[in-house]
């Protein structure tokens, strides 16, 4: 499974899988406890490979902080994102230190290691370059060869 189909939906807790499309929206997969959801096109729902953290030079996938954070904790859980507001900060400065502080909520730091210790208990740990990366990658590198 890669983050590419992993969606967090809102009004509703915790992380679902993007299991198959409907005629008015899709299914989706509890990865919490595996109850299936049919979610309509009226709800928001973000991919996480599509959610950035803000930081002072630029926007950090998702995938870059979680791969931090498995670097940090040797691919185990991290702290509870029910923490107090001063540790979390000062771990999510260890993992991301130009966040931008402005624009980076102690919500949306809860958010990433509530969502970061779902995927681990999922059996997700390997956080790096997509399956689909991956090939945009080959596919500019054969591009780039055959110019030369």
């Amino acid at each position: 499974m890669s983050l590419d189909k992993v969606l967090a939906i809102s009004g509703k807790p915790g992380l679902y899988e993007l299991k198959a499309q409907t005629r008015g929206g899709f299914v989706a997969e509890s990865l919490a406890d595996g109850k299936k959801l049919s979610v309509s096109v009226r709800h928001n729902v973000s991919m996480l490979s599509e959610i950035a953290i803000y930081t002072y030079t630029e926007e950090v996938p998702l995938k870059d902080v979680f791969q931090k954070i498995a670097e940090k904790e040797d691919g185990k859980e991290a702290i509870s994102h029910k923490e107090s507001k001063a540790k979390l900060e000062e771990y999510f400065k260890e993992i991301l230190p130009e966040y931008d502080e402005d624009r980076v909520y102690v919500s949306d730091i809860k958010k990433v290691f509530q969502w970061y210790n779902l995927l681990i208990g999922a059996g997700m740990n390997d956080f790096s370059v997509s399956e689909k990366e991956t090939k945009e990658e080959e596919v500019k590198e054969e591009a780039s060869a055959k110019e030369e």
